[in-house]
């Protein structure tokens, strides 16, 4: 993982099976499937969960800074406890919960590579037992929504500046033949297409058949030489509701060291649902 300009932010399976009963580090497990943690878990990891724990209930956003700072309360996560998140499908919902950490500036994020499936595949140990941590006094210190996360007005600029845009959906939700996420119909919008500018590189592209992250060089392939990213540009990411495009901004960010990158987490059931929003097709 040395190749990556931030390796510092990746950990293996190894690693965290020898760091299970460090006080100092908290292993949150966060899936698509929000039963899988009840199955069977890593030791000592607690569950967060991605509806429940981190969106607001009534409106469409995150928590606001109080209810985070109870659930990582209630979870035993200091604000310098070292948060190591894995989940299912390649991380895709764990680094959801990783960049939803960042929004709230905790520092000490890392993430498991190859998740919960490379875990079960390497048979280590899982168990069905909840663990109780003492409860802690999280607080707030920044918020970083300017930084990392962007939201309709500014992909509006940034589509009459012609600045970078990734769109993650599949190709079929690219090119409108999809309104929404195959299998999940009740995820969709009123128009389908995408946003004009965006070029279209599906999320998992970055992921290797055992849940693990493509080399340094299989990333620049993808993103430096198919769509011509530069490590200088000002990109956003998108997807349906911005939770596999956190996957790609962990990428970018982390993996590739880009030092502007920022989810439109409204993403395209916001945008496929805008008035007069400017939508492309092939």
């Amino acid at each position: 993982m040395r190749q990556y300009i931030h390796p510092e932010v990746l950990v293996s399976t190894k690693w965290v099976s020898d760091n299970i009963n460090d006080p100092n580090v908290r292993i949150v497990e966060s899936d698509e499937d929000v039963l899988l943690y009840e199955t069977g878990h890593v030791p000592n990891a607690v569950k967060i969960d991605w509806q429940l724990d981190l969106q607001d209930p009534i409106r469409r956003d995150y928590v606001g800074q109080e209810r985070f700072e109870q659930l990582l309360s209630q979870k035993g996560i200091s604000n310098d406890t070292k948060v190591i998140f894995y989940g299912d499908k390649s991380n895709w919902w764990a680094c959801y919960a990783f960049w939803t950490f960042k929004l709230f500036g905790h520092e000490n994020c890392l993430v498991m590579n190859g998740g919960r499936q490379k875990w079960l595949e390497e048979n280590r140990k899982i168990t069905k037992d909840i663990p109780l941590f003492q409860k802690t006094k999280y607080c707030v210190g920044k918020i970083n929504e300017k930084t990392i996360r962007a939201f309709r007005e500014d992909v509006i600029l940034h589509v009459e500046k012609n600045k970078s845009l990734i769109d993650v959906r599949s190709p079929d939700e690219y090119t409108g033949k999809l309104l929404h996420m195959e299998n999940y119909p009740q995820e969709g919008a009123l128009r389908g297409g995408h946003i004009p500018g965006a070029k279209n590189v599906p999320w998992a592209r970055a992921a290797n058949a055992d849940g693990t992250f493509k080399s340094a060089d299989e990333l620049k392939e993808i993103y430096e030489t198919e769509v011509e990213l530069k490590p200088d540009d000002e990109v956003i990411a998108y997807c349906r509701i911005g939770e596999r495009s956190s996957h790609t901004w962990f990428v970018l960010t982390f993996l590739l060291g880009y030092k502007n990158v920022r989810n439109y987490d409204g993403s395209w059931t916001e945008w496929g649902n805008l008035v007069r929003a400017p939508v492309e097709r092939p």
